[in-house]
């Protein structure tokens, strides 16, 4: 979040009151600002420097990037100033300075606004802040002056109507702010090359085939935004009236910060929080407006939805006075008892909803004066998918028989997915990519093989042998599902050494059905199996024959003679739910595996 710097003596002068440093940060906290540092105790200070408070802001209360925005909410908020007045001067249009804009514009920084503040009274302070709150707005909502950069003019030094072009770099000479010398737009390029402050702002334009432009009726250049300001109109202490332009590439960046630069500082002219607009001419596009808009928006915001998000019982009128705490202009509304009509100044760009005057009640309020209530009647007890309890069950088996967990990506290419393992795509298996990125991705894997597979061939300089796992998702077509495709939760393992391990990846495969109280099945019981909880005393006519075996299977993917099928059979139904074995040699040499490697994969979702 941004901070800002202020003169302690100056904004407790400006506040009527002179807090201790424990009683300011209650303030601040209270209304939701933070002091960050009090200078005043701090002996690296300069004893001619008064001391600062650094004071964090929140990052969407542009409004409040200055000593003036600070000021004015906190007396608000105490009680010490009502919500300013802010008002346009009502100068005919044709009457109005004007800035006619040229459609060549729209292909470097389509959007512009004006405003001008008359009979300002500048002190050094002032002064500071003013160029600060530029400087402040430029780094946080302007984005380094990529959206929107404001060029400030001394009016007295130019003359309107203006006007708003672009031209090549060549074709634009004037003597930038506090040099001598006059420059072209490709001079003034290489001189601002290696300016610590300005050269970072250069690429914005640098590339375009035009540069943006502002010159006045006597095509005196005033600006070249975003980079500079021309010497000539700059301003300065004696300034009094203070043409203000701003370019953009985002037309709703460039109202906020029109609104926000006129708004805080159009008190120090003579007519308090009252500004002179300017019309803007832009014909090409259609956009042709008077501007600042300085629009106060009205919303009507339900009294039970403030009361029941803070917990409170206030009257309509209780939570206008409560708004009128954080620069808001409340009443309740006289056609429906149970509405509020909000209206939200023109500098609280960040109010975009309800839930955004709910939270400024909440602060009016106090948040230590909240009502303290128990959320159990709209909340729940987390728990984990049972899903997961299987899987954490499988994962912490595996570790504590020596094998490592990984976590390949679930996107592979078609051919590790299919020709590589010698399978087929029968196109009813496999979700595809529209359009990949690269064949790396063009598949969501049907199998978590492929993931091991590439794991191992990465890890080859690895001591052997190997043993991974990995316990995650496949996805699958489903055209039952809404979704025309659905996850399926598996498990699988891969043993790469100097021997094949396919005695290591059947006992892992027991160890972990073991522990999942399913019972292996065998063929002296004639496929009769016993609970894994097999008791002497039980009736063997009773036993209902549930568990596991396995069948030898015969499929490409596998060395013949070394794979079988895992099948489960739970209340009398029988399913496959994996398979294991050695991979064939043809499907080492696709992964680029020099070693025997045995694998398993079994689907999890059957034990739920």
């Amino acid at each position: 979040m941004p901070t800002i710097n202020v003169d302690k003596y100056r904004l407790f002068e400006e506040l009527g009151e002179q807090f201790t440093p424990d009683t300011f940060q209650q303030l601040c906290f209270e209304f939701g600002i933070e002091l960050d540092k009090d200078t005043e105790e701090d002996e690296t200070r300069p004893k001619d420097q008064a001391p600062e408070l650094a004071i964090e802001i929140p990052a969407n209360r542009y409004d409040m990037l200055c000593f003036e925005g600070i000021a004015m909410y906190l007396n608000i908020f105490r009680g010490k100033q009502s919500t300013p007045d802010f008002k346009l001067l009502d100068i005919p249009e044709d009457k109005m300075q004007r800035i006619t804009v040229s459609p060549e514009t729209e292909k470097v920084r389509p959007y512009v606004a004006g405003a001008i503040l008359r009979n300002i009274k500048f002190t050094p302070e002032r002064y500071e802040s003013f160029i600060g709150l530029q400087d402040k707005l430029h780094q946080n909502l302007a984005r380094q002056r990529t959206l929107v950069s404001i060029g400030t003019h001394d009016l007295d030094t130019i003359q309107g109507p203006f006007t708003y072009e672009a031209l090549a770099p060549k074709d634009i000479n004037f003597v930038p702010l506090n040099q001598t010398k006059k420059m072209d737009g490709e001079e003034l390029m290489q001189f601002y090359e290696a300016d610590k402050h300005l050269g970072r702002y250069l690429h914005i334009i640098r590339d375009k085939p035009v540069y943006p432009v502002i010159f006045d009726a006597n095509k005196t250049v005033c600006s070249l935004p975003p980079i500079i300001n021309s010497d000539h109109s700059k301003i300065t202490l004696d300034t009094k009236n203070v043409f203000i332009e701003i370019t953009a590439t985002d037309q709703t960046k460039l109202d906020i910060v029109c609104n926000i630069m006129v708004a805080m500082f159009s008190k120090y002219c003579d007519e308090p929080f009252t500004i002179e607009p300017v019309k803007i001419v832009s014909e090409h596009n259609g956009t042709t407006r008077v501007t600042p808009s300085l629009h106060t928006r009205v919303m009507d915001v339900e009294v039970d939805y403030l009361n029941q998000c803070c917990g409170l019982q206030e009257s309509p009128e209780s939570l206008c006075k409560l708004l009128g705490k954080m620069a808001y202009t409340a009443v309740p509304d006289k056609e429906a008892a149970k509405l509020i009509k909000v209206s939200v100044p023109p500098t609280r760009a960040d109010v975009l909803h309800a839930c955004d005057v709910m939270e400024d009640v909440a602060i009016a309020y106090g948040y230590n004066n909240l009502p303290r209530t128990s959320p159990n009647q709209a909340s729940t007890i987390g728990k984990p998918l049972m899903i997961n309890k299987v899987s954490d069950i499988v994962r912490n088996e595996c570790a504590m028989a020596g094998w490592i967990e990984v976590m390949p990506l679930i996107l592979c290419s078609h051919e590790e997915n299919f020709e590589w393992l010698n399978r087929v795509d029968d196109g009813q298996t496999a979700v595809k990519l529209a359009n990949p990125k690269s064949v790396e991705y063009q598949v969501v894997r049907t199998s978590l093989l492929p993931g091991l597979l590439k794991t191992l061939r990465e890890n080859k300089s690895v001591r052997l042998p190997l043993k991974i796992t990995e316990v995650a998702d496949i996805a699958l077509k489903d055209e039952t599902k809404e979704r025309k495709a659905r996850n399926e939760r598996h498990f699988a393992a891969a043993f790469y050494g100097k021997t094949s391990g396919f005695e290591v990846v059947h006992g892992l495969l027991d160890r972990i059905l073991s522990m999942l109280r399913v019972s292996f099945v065998t063929h002296e019981e004639d496929l009769h199996g016993k609970s894994i909880d097999y008791k002497v005393a039980e009736n063997p006519s009773e036993e209902k024959g549930n568990g596991y075996f396995i069948k030898e299977i015969d499929e490409p993917t596998f060395f013949q003679g070394r794979a079988a099928a895992i099948y489960l059979r739970l209340g009398g139904e029988t399913k496959r739910i994996g398979e294991f074995g050695v991979l064939h040699p043809t499907v080492l040499e696709k992964f680029d595996l020099r070693y025997p490697v045995s694998v398993l994969e079994v689907n999890l979702e059957v034990f739920l």
